[in-house]
């Protein structure tokens, strides 16, 4: 074997070694870019819901007749409806 023929396949199983290697590692970002992807959409459709029941715990609130003062009553259009909530509604 020659020199030349030596120099080839040692420079052809660097580029192929380089090749794998970028490859790995493209998955592993890959994946860590929808796991990330996930978390942030988990975090803001758990803050979507916190407001959600905050914003009908509001309006719960806003309902409640109070029948002593005390702030016992009956409740007025149960089960609540967030669709049928007007924005600026629940704002005291």
């Amino acid at each position: 074997m020659g020199d030349f023929e030596r120099n080839k396949d040692q420079i052809q199983n660097g580029v192929q070694a380089g090749a794998s290697l970028v490859g790995r590692i493209t998955v592993i970002i890959t994946d860590a870019i929808g796991s990330i992807a996930r978390e942030v959409g988990d975090f803001v459709t758990e803050g979507i819901e916190m407001r959600e029941a905050a914003r009908a715990a509001r309006l719960d609130e806003k309902r409640v007749e109070p029948m002593d003062g005390k702030g016992s009553g009956k409740d007025a259009d149960w089960p609540i409806d967030l669709d049928d909530i007007e924005p600026g509604e629940l704002q005291g």
